[in-house]
């Protein structure tokens, strides 16, 4: 039998902040073009490389010197980045928000960039009502590898068997999984509150 819930995570991504960059994308070109850019450049590729803590402007306008023809659209990933990690999710703050009403903790764990996150911290103020948070930027470590969670883990202070994450991909809480954590694949605000009241959080 699973031990007690002591703390709650959170991924953001796509959990807290709507995370769509085809999206953004399809609002400025034809889709057929969007999908040609997606496949000429690993534009996913370039994030990640901020995730780990790469300068957020030097990696996107690199890459967009790289790609002439498509340099003015790379360069909006920056440029108008927020666009992209948009809009917050509501309820999914809400529960956030019921949750430390709660005295319940609640943990951050996400791949974001050191200048993305400070970014988004200026528009989303509810990213620094966290108790703590480990953001993958800032530690050089990123899901699904393992160190990120041994990191939370041992600087929090919780048993892996205690915590619970939610997390919209699935090989991220997988690897969470295999360290003893309990899990949650976000797909919508509903699911996540119907899981939160079964344990007796919510």
């Amino acid at each position: 039998m699973p031990r007690k819930i002591e703390a709650v995570v959170f991924d953001i991504g796509n959990v807290l902040i709507e995370w769509q960059p085809e999206r953004f994308y399809d609002t400025l070109m034809a889709v057929e073009g969007r999908k040609k850019m997606f496949e000429t450049i690993d534009l996913h590729r370039m994030n990640d490389l901020v995730d780990r803590g790469a300068n957020w402007q030097e990696t996107v306008y690199a890459c967009a010197e790289k790609y002439p023809e498509y340099r003015e659209m790379i360069r909006l990933w920056h440029d108008r980045w927020i666009k992209m990690a948009s809009p917050a999710i509501d309820q999914s703050v809400d529960v956030l928000r019921a949750l430390k009403v709660g005295f319940v903790p609640v943990l951050a764990l996400s791949n974001f960039g050191v200048q993305t996150f400070e970014f988004a911290e200026t528009r989303y103020p509810f990213l620094k009502e966290f108790d703590q948070r480990y953001i993958s930027g800032y530690l050089g470590e990123v899901k699904p590898e393992p160190r990120i969670y041994e990191i939370l883990e041992q600087q929090s202070g919780f048993a892996p068997e205690t915590l619970l994450f939610a997390d919209d991909r699935q090989e991220n809480l997988d690897a969470a999984a295999a360290r003893g954590w309990q899990t949650h694949l976000f797909d919508g605000p509903e699911g996540w509150v119907a899981r939160l009241k079964d344990e007796g959080l919510l």
